[in-house]
């Protein structure tokens, strides 16, 4: 294969990992978006609303992080590929089938199995992209990933607009089931393939957790995303409370808050790839955002008064400094061997995403003694500085070659 039909393959495979990744932000927050209307066809009533609706959400939550670790082995074990193929596959046809719910156990039910679904798509993608793409270059490719496929927010808040809300998930499905159309002609990561000839045993997870130092670098890789989800999770979706409490001029819509701050997401991704190459650090860049999240959420926090308009900015900055999301994935990718990478990089975005779970409940402790304010900001200063404190532990990764294993 010549070098120009090679690296034609390449953006090939960037571009049809983005689209992927822009599906799976669809189908990751859709439900978010048409609870209220979905809840209320359904026959729920308002009491219920906000009950039911962590039901259904904590168990998309919990097939995220069963599907984390299913999917990672699968990857290493099987190949990149075809975690890709099937991640889609299942996630499409579940959002499909959400779309024909009439009760909500069964809604619950079908997005726990979307969750798994969804669980595989960016690992497994940020995976091929980084082992197939140079080293000098491999920041661009994750970047692209994630920064065209956070834009599938947008998508979805625009859909639930203009069409039911059983529309929306079948969009979301049908989208998906393009996708495995596109992915036809797609190669696999050629050190996967060399680890075929090594004879090098792959997917196995316990090397993650027998060697300490190996261990405490996967924590690590964990500790630097944990402001990310905080951000969207409860300062955005939680705006009306907190805006009640910072005595706003109007109520604060949550819906919008997350669609600016996926704005913000999509183009901090992009300039944190540029950012990376230009410093040639992956690190610095990370710390730099980690300032920004800090910086842009006290401002929010102590915003006396503040209007709808000054949350979108203020939203959307946020955002932008939680986008480095992608460059998060791939530090972790950068970390580990070919042997255990996919499970590495599968399982890290998923386990971020469910350690909201234990940063809610200690918000939530926080919240009785200190009120919302006080206890969203004690949060973030803490997130942030475990984050920064884990950052300084991990060694520069930019530049790596990525072809090596890890010993048993």
């Amino acid at each position: 294969m010549s070098a120009e039909q090679n690296s034609k393959n390449v953006w090939i495979l960037v571009f049809v990992a983005a689209l992927g990744y822009f599906v799976d932000i669809y189908d990751l927050i859709i439900f978010s978006i048409v609870r209220i209307p979905s809840f209320q066809e359904l026959g729920v009533a308002e009491a219920n609303m906000r009950h039911l609706g962590e039901y259904v959400l904590n168990m998309q939550m919990g097939g995220l992080l069963i599907g984390g670790i299913i999917w990672g082995i699968l990857a290493d074990k099987y190949g990149r590929l075809k975690v890709l193929f099937g991640s889609i596959l299942l996630y499409s046809l579940a959002n499909i089938a959400n779309g024909f719910v009439h009760d909500v156990q069964t809604y619950g039910i079908i997005r726990f199995i979307a969750g798994i679904g969804l669980a595989g798509e960016l690992g497994a993608g940020i995976t091929l992209v980084s082992e197939t793409m140079h080293r000098k270059r491999r920041g661009y490719g994750t970047m692209i990933v994630a920064g065209v496929g956070v834009l599938g927010a947008i998508l979805a808040y625009y859909i639930s607009e203009w069409f039911s809300w059983r529309t929306a998930y079948f969009v979301g499905g049908g989208m998906g089931l393009l996708l495995l159309l596109m992915r036809v002609g797609v190669l696999e990561s050629g050190m996967f393939a060399n680890l075929e000839k090594l004879g090098v045993e792959k997917g196995k997870i316990s090397i993650l957790f027998n060697n300490k130092e190996r261990f405490r670098r996967y924590i690590y890789c964990l500790c630097i995303g944990l402001p990310i989800w905080f951000v969207v999770g409860i300062l955005v979706t939680q705006a009306p409370e907190i805006g009640k409490a910072l005595n706003a001029e109007t109520t604060l819509s949550a819906g919008k808050g997350v669609m600016f701050t996926y704005l913000g997401i999509s183009l901090g991704d992009f300039l944190a790839g540029i950012l990376a190459q230009v410093f040639r650090s992956r690190k610095r860049v990370v710390f730099i955002y980690q300032i920004l999240i800090l910086l842009f959420s006290i401002i929010y926090l102590t915003w006396q008064g503040i209007n709808e308009q000054a949350f979108m900015i203020l939203a959307f900055l946020m955002g932008l400094g939680v986008g480095y999301w992608a460059t998060f994935i791939t530090i972790a990718a950068e970390q580990f061997g070919t042997n255990i990478r996919g499970t590495v990089t599968t399982t890290a975005p998923n386990f971020v995403r469910g350690a909201l779970i234990p940063s809610t409940l200690l918000y939530g402790v926080l919240v009785g003694y200190f009120g919302i304010i006080w206890a969203a900001m004690i949060m973030m200063i803490l997130l942030t500085g475990i984050a920064i404190f884990a950052l300084t532990k991990l060694k520069e990764s930019f530049d790596r070659d990525l072809d090596f294993v890890e010993e048993d």
